[in-house]
């Protein structure tokens, strides 16, 4: 097995989403650019955007030292994919300045103050105009909570108290004090949201 392959981690749920997933930014990106994605993770989605959205830039990073190995065993051929950062939302961020910040599964799988950390390292790295793309389940008021999103949150925080299934109001409000305007919300497959806010 080669060095690359050893380091690779698999996410499983990449694949059963990430078709959704591009097809909303096809029609959210732009058209050229540096798009940094926050917590990464494995690498599989950077991976599969970057090879079909060749005209931008991506920037990877994770806190995880073993997940950036990781992401750059993925992304390793590809010549838009720059080298993953390390980033952690719940510390200051490097200084990364991108047309774009997409963050997929990380808000309910993290404590509230790395959602905070998130808007706010978003809000200083996006121009005017500029795209925060987050991707998982939310709790939208005026919508019944499915099944499975309340057993997957009773699940996160058995794990961990500070996790769990976000408010959509809760993140919205969070995003508007950090100069965000209101969500373009699309139902995604699996109870999951796409949410595209854009910095006033």
């Amino acid at each position: 097995m080669s060095e690359n392959a050893a380091a690779r981690r698999h996410a499983p749920a990449t694949l059963r989403n990430r078709d959704a997933i591009l097809a909303v930014l096809q029609a959210t990106l732009p058209a050229a650019g540096l798009v940094l994605e926050v917590a990464s993770g494995s690498g599989e989605h950077c991976a599969f955007l970057a090879a079909a959205l060749p005209a931008l830039r991506f920037q990877p990073s994770d806190p995880d030292p073993d997940a950036r190995a990781s992401i750059d065993a993925w992304c390793a051929a590809l010549p838009n994919v720059a080298p993953a950062l390390a980033l952690d939302c719940t510390a200051p961020w490097p200084a990364v300045r991108a047309q774009a910040v997409l963050c997929i599964n990380m808000v309910h799988i993290s404590p509230w103050q790395a959602t905070l950390g998130l808007l706010a390292g978003a809000a200083t790295a996006l121009p005017p105009g500029g795209l925060l793309f987050l991707y998982g389940p939310y709790r939208q008021e005026g919508h019944p909570f499915a099944a499975s999103n309340a057993a997957f949150d009773a699940s996160l925080r058995e794990r961990n108290p500070a996790w769990g299934i976000r408010s959509l109001a809760a993140v919205a409000a969070a995003a508007a004090t950090q100069g965000f305007g209101p969500a373009a919300v699309t139902p995604m497959p699996a109870n999951n949201l796409a949410l595209a806010f854009r910095r006033g």
